[in-house]
């Protein structure tokens, strides 16, 4: 007990950076420590086992209590979308002025592959209507939200007070698993970490260095550049402190889970440390793992003009544009998972006329270098979720008059 009460004493973000080290040390010392690697598939494979039940329960919960979805929704979705065409904006600007070729080596294996962008909207819908039992299973968040909705709106309607209360117990009773397991968090992410540095180490920068370096630096300046803007356009007030906040608190765990789906319980803990309505966040951040998808526009943009520029394509400037929409569209049907975002790579190739072949030897070229860029990728995609639920939160604090947090200027203490 002497030893648990000591580990819950230090700061979880210190615990994190000790696992972290712990993890490349070992790595770099030895390949074969399965046991340090089964800690960060158990770790990982734990949160993709709660959060689909978690993010049902709290968005039935939530709306079976007869409240309504505000502006705030609205405001968030906003967001969303937006920063999402901004992302593949700075990608195709990016693009133009650090200009890529790749490296085609093979065919990448296995995935289906959309053609058209009905194709990604068809999947959307049929997501949307599965069986909720299957979405619940196989974590198809899009359906998990339809069938929430639904649900919530139903018990709303019919069910008592008490049935209404047991549902919010139950909401609860999820929550304090899922602190639980994220108070292991350092021990998963060093099995993470270990496994990545001991199987790949630091050799993939060798071939592929150049287009890895443009795709963290148009996802670095999303993340410090085109979000703070729109934060401060919604709040009128110095972004960065919210922003560090939560790229402190969601996009550590997700650069190493490399899944939006897994990370969902860490931003819901998050979110309440920084005094959110869950009414809001619980609706707004399993919404923001489906369709916010910055990191991965960046990456279907960056690659699928990386592929033009292989064959010989000269992109002009209107094409560029409509990449732009296309990326920024196509990553809101990317899948939560890791590597969601390269199998939509082709269908951004065939804006160009880019041989299917050459754009599966894409995909494969992404495979290859998906431990840092997924990573990032998927860092960047999950932290903004909070970031923007955060801001159309604080942004209908301020509209109501009520003091914003210390670390925005006002006078409201949170946990964060």
């Amino acid at each position: 007990m002497k030893i648990i009460k000591k580990y819950n004493s230090i700061s979880l973000m210190v615990r994190i950076v000790i696992g972290l080290a712990i993890g490349i040390i070992l790595g770099l010392i030895s390949s074969d420590i399965p046991v340090i690697d089964t800690l960060g598939t158990v770790f990982v494979g734990t949160l993709k086992a709660i959060a689909p039940v978690l993010v049902l329960l709290l968005v039935v919960s939530s709306l079976a209590q007869g409240e309504k979805l505000d502006r705030r929704f609205g405001h968030v979705i906003l967001l969303y979308m937006v920063s999402t065409l901004l992302a593949a904006v700075v990608a195709v600007a990016g693009s133009f002025l650090f200009p890529q070729t790749l490296k085609l080596a093979g065919r990448a294996a296995g995935g289906t592959v959309p053609t058209q962008m009905t194709d990604v909207l068809n999947n959307l819908l049929n997501d949307m209507v599965t069986n909720p039992i299957s979405a619940l299973l196989e974590g198809k968040y899009i359906g998990i939200l339809f069938w929430a909705v639904i649900f919530g709106l139903a018990a709303r309607k019919v069910c008592s007070d008490q049935t209404k209360k047991m549902m919010s117990n139950l909401a609860d009773l999820m929550s304090q698993v899922v602190r639980w397991v994220f108070n292991l968090a350092p021990f998963g992410i060093m099995g993470l970490v270990y496994s990545s540095v001991a199987k790949r180490g630091l050799s993939i920068f060798g071939d592929y260095g150049a287009i890895i370096l443009l795709l963290v630096g148009c996802m670095l300046s999303v993340a410090l550049v085109t979000n703070p803007l729109l934060v401060w356009l919604s709040l009128r007030r110095n972004p960065y402190p919210l922003v560090f906040r939560c790229l402190r608190g969601s996009a550590v765990a997700a650069f190493f889970t490399r899944s939006s789906a897994a990370n969902i319980p860490v931003n819901m803990e998050l979110c309440k440390k920084l005094g959110m309505d869950e009414e809001m966040y619980a609706v707004s951040i399993p919404l923001g793992a489906t369709v916010n998808m910055d990191g991965a526009a960046i990456t279907i943009a960056v690659m699928a003009l990386a592929a033009a520029n292989t064959v010989g394509v000269q992109v002009t400037f209107p094409a560029a544009l409509m990449l732009a929409i296309v990326a920024s569209l196509a990553a809101c049907g990317t899948s939560g998972v890791a590597g969601g975002s390269l199998l939509l790579i082709p269908l951004a190739c065939s804006l160009f006329g880019v041989d299917p072949d050459v754009a599966m030897q894409v995909v494969g070229v992404g495979f290859v270098i998906s431990v840092v860029q997924d990573s990032v990728e998927t860092a960047l995609n999950s932290s903004s979720d909070v970031l923007f639920s955060a801001t159309a939160e604080y942004a209908q604090w301020k509209k109501k008059g009520k003091s914003l947090p210390t670390f925005l200027g006002g006078n409201t203490k949170v946990d964060v």
